[in-house]
């Protein structure tokens, strides 16, 4: 383990065996021993390599956290997963040479991407070291919040936006607070601190007001820091961009503008960067099969390496989509007019062609730089409905040579799929609908279609071939990768299943097709959506890596994302790779470009996606929170969508808002964190309230700024009865809900 530990996670059984010089029979014992220390959860493994659970990766996005007794920086990896690893690593920081790391030094808050080094030490422990390759974000001394003016005028008061800081008001008197408007979003700056009274703060800036929920997303985007304003030199050098043509300066491209190829989006759409076609296939070798055509928006010829605009989309990462707005990783110049597929207008695109048999699996694909022209631009439900007998103006000349042929190449990769076996989750996903004027009209699940499905398989399969084509070559790329479950991970699910009498087996390896088993069980079963939830808790999260360790999820060796430049800078590196690999023009990945430096776009980019996905949860919980602070009182039907020691979150159906029940409010009794049943269980009474449950709630609280909500349960538990599960025996003591909540507040003090 200290080898393995030493030579930071890459080492296989080959170098152990050629470390500890071992031949013939010791091989055969050094498997079985490296099979016990891995069930025992003491080593893992990753791309046939063998590491040390929690071990840091060589590249990591970090924060500067503190300073030792020494004066030295210490950092922690931001994304860290404490309930897998355990507490997060300290880093111990160390500058680079001078001139290496771009901008000033790191001080305290700071973000930075460190090359780590672990140095075991003389008494086992591991030491880890930290130098500087690049300084990412300066600390935020500011704290974000709505300015509520007093009555009296002059001053007023600070509501954080931030959950964490719920209550925890600030007061600006008025020669503090500047030009700041009642409802506006500003930042400040705390001055002073009193024994008694709320702390004083300063207005820095005024961000814009917040007043109505059309804005609300200001909130987010400002919290995480999102960028949102381009910078002058990316806007000149979108405006001064030109139309790309047949024969341009850096590339030659082939007419396939007769091919009608066609975009399938949804309704509200505003840019289209990938098209479909599909003929079926003539070659008689080929019986059944079909050739699949998927067009992508050249976006790499207009974004070339080293502009001012590859610099801002790198800065951004991706595109956030908010339900009142979009901030693009593109101006618009750039992502809805030169590189969106519009319908019978010339556009650039990256197209693959794929040729696939009649079992759907693809026997032959190649990459080709086009002038392609859109024969339309439909919406899912109305390619659906022409399919479902229903055409329109639009699909009814299309629905022979075009639509039908896409949904019987359709049919045949669904076999290919089926064979394959991705992950199966049912996580309904649901979409809010806003008024003219950005208040919330309505939540709904939309239907998941087969027009869904067939561009989702369509852009899966273009994915899988550039990443084929570019390892055939070996030019660098950044690849999406999906590790599979942790063997922690993988013990607690085992353990939450044997409670449902559902077994997992012990095994070395896990294949998605395990969990797809145990889904089919419960499959329109009360506990369909709780088993869903919880194998969801145990996978790894996705991202991008130079490194390639497979898609675990979609049940594939290799994956890279191709199919949407306009909004993912992932995406525009594989555009780049595969130009410069076939020699489709002369703006593709620079030739020095290095593994390192993709190591470093890779790190950033995945923060900068989970910085998104963030915002975009934070701005859905406030805008239902606006929405239903009108409700207080009410009471709601919904399920039990998280479990803690100390309290129940419950998502309402209607909505799938999210609220907290604290655990103090549950009823007399004292009730303990059952991990393995993923349940709250009073220790008198043994009611449970276990993640998945149905339950009736009462609104009692809403903090609309914050997107919070506080609920109080009105429905009663399960009792455990011997171990098992079931309804209140009989002579049961149990308290009414009207008197629990009269009890002294100290009852929860035990907690």
């Amino acid at each position: 383990m200290a080898f393995i530990a030493a030579h930071g996670g890459d080492v296989g059984k080959r170098e152990i065996s050629r470390h500890f010089g071992l031949d013939g029979s010791d091989r055969i014992i050094l498997k079985s021993l490296l099979r016990e220390l891995a069930d025992e959860g003491l080593i893992g493994r990753k791309r046939n390599k063998l590491h040390l659970p929690g071990a840091l990766p060589a590249v990591v996005m970090a924060e500067v956290v503190e300073r030792d007794e020494d004066g030295e920086l210490i950092a922690q990896p931001i994304d860290w997963d404490t309930e897998e690893h355990g507490e997060a690593p300290r880093i111990l920081v160390r500058l680079a040479r001078r001139g290496r790391v771009a901008g000033p030094a790191p001080t305290l808050g700071d973000r930075v991407l460190l090359k780590t080094e672990e140095m075991p030490e003389a008494d086992g422990r591991i030491r880890h070291n930290g130098q500087v390759l690049k300084l990412i974000e300066k600390a935020r001394a500011l704290t974000l919040g709505i300015f509520r003016r007093d009555a009296q005028g002059g001053g007023g008061r600070l509501i954080p936006v931030d959950k964490r800081n719920m209550g925890r008001e600030l007061a600006i008197p008025a020669d503090f607070a500047g030009d700041a408007e009642d409802g506006d979003l500003v930042s400040v700056e705390v001055v002073r601190h009193h024994a008694y009274g709320l702390p004083t703060a300063k207005v820095k800036e005024r961000l814009g007001s917040v007043a109505t929920e059309k804005a609300i997303s200001l909130i987010a985007i400002h919290a995480h820091g999102i960028p949102s304003v381009f910078r002058r030199e990316a806007l000149a050098e979108a405006e001064a961009a030109r139309p790309a043509t047949l024969a341009g300066r850096h590339e030659t491209r082939e007419d396939w503008r007769d091919l009608p190829l066609v975009t399938i989006d949804p309704p509200d759409a505003k840019d289209h960067d990938d098209a479909v076609h599909a003929v079926p296939d003539l070659d008689p070798d080929n019986e059944g099969g079909f050739i699949l055509t998927v067009a992508i928006a050249d976006v790499a010829a207009y974004v070339r390496p080293g502009s001012a605009l590859d610099r801002e989309a790198l800065v951004r990462g991706n595109s956030v989509y908010f339900p009142d707005r979009v901030v693009p990783m593109l101006p618009e110049r750039i992502s809805n007019d030169l590189c969106s597929l519009r319908p019978l207008e010339d556009r650039p695109a990256l197209a693959v062609r794929m040729v696939v048999g009649a079992n759907g699996r693809k026997k032959r694909h190649s990459f080709h730089r086009i002038m392609m022209r859109s024969a339309a631009k439909l919406a899912y439900a109305q390619a659906q409905a022409a399919i479902d007998g229903r055409p329109d103006d639009t699909t009814t000349p299309l629905l022979d040579d075009v639509l039908r042929p896409l949904w019987a190449a359709y049919g045949a990769v669904k076999k290919a799929r089926d064979a394959r076996s991705p992950l199966e989750l049912d996580l309904p996903e649901r979409k809010i609908l806003l008024k003219p004027d950005g208040t919330v009209d309505k939540v709904i699940v939309p239907e998941r279609l087969d027009a869904h499905k067939l561009i989702e398989e369509f852009m899966i399969l273009a994915n899988v071939a550039a990443a084929e084509t570019l390892e055939e070559k070996r030019t660098p790329l950044v690849y999406r990768v999906h590790d599979q479950p942790s063997l922690e991970k993988m013990s607690g699910l085992r353990e939450f299943l044997q409670t449902l009498d559902i077994k997992l087996p012990k095994s070395e390896t896990v294949r998605p097709a395990q969990f797809n088993d145990i889904l089919a069980r419960v499959v329109g079963s009360e506990l369909a959506p709780l088993v869903n939830q919880v194998i969801l808790r145990s996978q790894a999260q996705a991202e991008y890596a130079q490194e390639n360790y497979g898609h675990f999820g979609l049940h594939l060796r290799r994956y890279a994302h191709f199919t949407s430049p306009i909004r993912r800078y992932a995406d525009l590196i594989v555009h780049r790779g595969l130009v410069r690999a076939l020699g489709l023009g002369h703006d593709g990945l620079p030739e020095t470009t290095t593994p390192e430096q993709l190591a470093e776009i890779a790190a950033r980019i995945s923060a900068s996606e989970r910085r998104a996905m963030a915002a975009e949860r934070e701005t859905i919980d406030r805008l239902i929170a606006h929405h239903m602070a009108q409700q207080l009182g009410a009471t709601f039907k919904g399920r039990i969508a998280g479990v803690t020691k100390v309290g129940l979150f419950v998502a309402l159906d209607d909505t799938g808002a999210d609220g907290f029940i604290p655990a103090v409010t549950l009823g007399q009794d004292y009730y303990r964190f059952d991990e393995a049943r993923h349940a709250l269980i009073g220790e008198r009474t043994g009611e449970m309230h276990r993640l998945g449950d149905r339950v009736e709630v009462k609104l009692v609280e809403a903090a609309p700024v914050a997107g919070a909500l506080r609920f109080e349960l009105i429905s009663e538990g399960q009792f455990v009865m011997d171990g098992r599960r079931g309804p209140r025996g009989p002579g049961r003591n149990r308290f009414s809900r009207s008197a629990e909540r009269s009890r002294p507040v100290g009852r929860g003090k035990r907690r």
